[in-house]
């Protein structure tokens, strides 16, 4: 054995069990540069670390990184890659040293090339997702969300697109017939929040009170949707920065929708990327909006990335706060009612969580979304309750202060809350943290106590369920029209509809209040004529969601006019998913007597929105029709297949489940047997799994 072989394999398994506890990396100063064609990123990248003492090796996540050359100080060094980590010899003596490398990295998660595989000029995007798939796959860095660095990155790409990174853009230099863009981070940050995003933008720009510039991006066709999209953005902003008396950390802030986006929003530090589906008009507005969202990956930029939680064990620190504050920048602009009945949904479902054996504890790192959000949620509320709004807010602002640009756990936010209150919260923390089950009781008693139009709903549902005389319409119109609360009014059409009589549910329901209308649209099942009215009136409610729930039950349950509810609606494309289109073409397709003519232009229409180029909201729905319908064929069949390799996994699932079905039926087997005979191998990689 040559002996450089046999020092290798020594500094290898020195490595395996090596740790970078006595370094510390300070600084990431990287150029990426995106290859479509090969779908890889070549890098150069320069580290700047502290050796406190002495070490063994030192090593730096790198996901299937490819090393073109590695320099430790300047001079070329080996370097060991198993495809999961980089490792190098540490230097003998301690003090700054610097690392450099060039690589190159073919990314199957957290960097995504999209639009890139179709014939639709314009709609190529690059963009990445760093939390729970690993930035290491794109550029070598850190998974571990302890070691903090500074960041700066040059991303070169071509002319006439759009780059946002996380920073400050410093310069943009011509090279090569491409751009440089330069991006300048002050502060140190975790690994998973280095991002960046490539396509055909243009942006909105604002400032906060404080003067931080507010950079809202959008595609040029849909300027229109700019400020449904963002509406309140600078509010909720200004909002934030007082409630949490703590000035925003970073130099600017980004907000960049992107094409099939993993997730609703990521909190990226200074950029957070978000799914396009929420590029919205005034009308949508009223059915999903941005404004949650919104404030919720804002809410992160001090929860989640000022400071850090050191663990998953302690993920309340960042989803239950930024959930908590979400809800808070909401209360700011819509009041108090919806605040109060947003917790009451909420604590009705966590009720069924706890009673159905599933509750879970926020310390629990494998909890679910419902508990570290919502859970976590009613954890502050309560705790500000117990604490008073000064105590509270001082505690915020002490643990912010303490912790900033590093990480910490629920015990070092515990001890800073009961510090400045002077209370002991280790009951606070066994009821509401340890505890598995979610206490309803005490969440109830908070709510009556705090909302009149909670205490009053009670007390409407306590007299109709225990009282047959409250059953009489006048009763019914009594407790409607006491009442202001349109989030009241839902629940009462929600929980009581059954027992208001048709006449008297279309005299409540006449003023065209959208969240009680809807909910009776959604609720309300089978219509009968004596309701039939009032349904048709909704089809020209300001609300997508709604005209597409009553279209289809009105539709459904009075065939003979069919023809005149299709008129109504052709024109109607609804939310970003197409809701009321693709719901419209598979009815006026399936109506014997409607526009004979056209049936092949709808079906055509139809098989369209199966292709990449629509949002995966889209598509769903398109194949789920056109499955419903038997007429799932040819080109939007390989749209299916394609689409259980999809990145998104929310979509591959659907995607699988559904050709699942498809291939339980002899005929339709067949036509995909047909249709894999002249598709790309990897787009079968699914397919050859079930046929096998």
């Amino acid at each position: 054995m040559k002996p450089v072989v046999f020092l290798f394999l020594i500094f290898t398994f020195a490595l395996g069990n090596a740790q970078n506890r006595n370094v510390d990396f300070v600084r990431i100063s990287a150029t990426i540069s995106p290859d479509t064609l090969a779908m890889e990123i070549q890098g150069k990248v320069r580290y700047t670390f502290l050796q406190h003492s002495e070490t063994d090796s030192i090593f730096i996540d790198g996901v299937n990184i490819n090393i073109i050359e590695f320099r430790l100080n300047g001079r070329k060094r080996q370097v060991f890659n198993n495809g999961k980590k980089i490792g190098f010899r540490a230097p003998k003596k301690n003090g700054e040293h610097h690392v450099e490398l060039d690589y190159v990295a073919q990314p199957v998660q957290a960097l995504y090339f999209v639009g890139f595989n179709d014939a639709i000029s314009g709609n190529e995007q690059i963009w990445t997702q760093g939390q729970g798939k690993y930035t290491s796959h794109w550029l070598p860095s850190f998974d571990d969300m302890n070691e903090k660095v500074e960041v700066d990155l040059k991303i070169i790409y071509f002319k006439n697109n759009e780059v946002i990174a996380n920073g400050l853009l410093v310069d943009k230099t011509p090279i090569d017939g491409k751009l440089a863009w330069s991006f300048d981070m002050e502060r140190p940050m975790s690994s998973y929040l280095i991002a960046f995003a490539i396509g055909k933008y243009k942006k909105q720009v604002l400032r906060s009170e404080s003067g931080i510039p507010i950079e809202n991006y959008y595609y040029p066709q849909e300027e229109l949707k700019v400020e449904p999209t963002y509406r309140y953005t600078k509010r909720i902003f200004d909002f934030l920065e007082k409630e949490i008396e703590f000035d925003y950390p970073w130099q600017n802030y980004k907000q960049v929708p992107v094409h099939d986006f993993l997730y609703a929003g990521m909190e990226n530090t200074g950029a957070t990327l978000f799914s396009d589906s929420y590029l919205i008009d005034s009308v949508a507005f009223k059915d999903r909006n941005y404004v949650n969202v919104n404030a919720h990956e804002l809410a992160h930029q001090w929860f989640g990335n000022l400071v850090t939680e050191e663990s998953g064990n302690h993920h309340w620190l960042q989803e239950g706060f930024a959930t908590y504050y979400a809800y808070l920048a909401e209360r700011s602009i819509f009041g108090e009612d919806k605040f109060y009945w947003k917790y009451y949904d909420t604590a009705a479902t966590l009720k069924n969580q706890s009673e159905d054996g599933n509750g879970q504890s926020l310390l629990d790192p494998n909890a679910d979304s419902l508990t570290f959000y919502e859970k976590g949620a009613w954890a502050l509320l309560i705790l500000r309750e117990q604490l008073g709004d000064q105590a509270f807010r001082q505690g915020i602002a002490s643990y912010l202060k303490k912790y900033s640009f590093s990480n910490a756990t629920v015990t070092d936010f515990l001890k800073e809350m009961e510090a400045v209150s002077g209370q002991n919260l280790n009951s606070f923390k066994e009821e509401w943290l340890v505890n598995t089950d979610f206490p309803y009781e005490k969440a109830m008693a908070y709510l009556y106590e705090n909302s009149a139009s909670i205490q009053r709903y009670q007390a409407i549902a306590d007299a109709i369920g225990t009282t047959e005389t409250y059953y009489k319409d006048s009763i019914m119109t009594s407790f409607w029209n006491d009442s202001t609360s349109v989030h009241l009014k839902k629940q009462f059409i929600l929980d009581f509809h059954s027992k208001i009589s048709d006449t008297t549910l279309s005299e409540l329901l006449q003023a065209k209040e959208i969240m009680p209308r809807q909910y009776l649209a959604i609720s309300r099942d089978p219509i009968f004529k004596t309701l039939k009215p009032l349904f048709e009136s909704m089809l020209t409610d300001d609300s997508y969601v709604t005209k597409e729930t009553v279209f289809y039950k009105l539709w459904v349950e009075f065939p003979e006019e069919r023809s005149k509810y299709l008129n109504i609606l052709k024109d109607e494309i609804g939310l970003p998913s197409k809701n009321i289109r693709t719901l419209w073409l598979a009815l006026a397709m399936v109506t014997p007597s409607y526009n004979l003519v056209k049936k092949s232009g709808y079906l055509k229409e139809l098989k369209s929105y199966t292709s990449s180029r629509y949002n995966t909201e889209v598509r769903q729905n398109a194949f789920m029709y056109l499955s419903n319908l038997k007429v799932l064929e040819g080109e939007a069949l390989e749209n299916l297949i394609k689409a259980t390799n999809h990145h998104s996994w929310q979509f591959k699932t659907f995607a699988r489940r559904m050709l699942d079905e498809e291939l339980r039926d002899e005929d339709q087997r067949q036509r995909i047997d047909s249709l894999s005979m002249r598709m790309d191998t990897k787009d079968l990689q699914y397919l050859k799994k079930k046929i096998k």
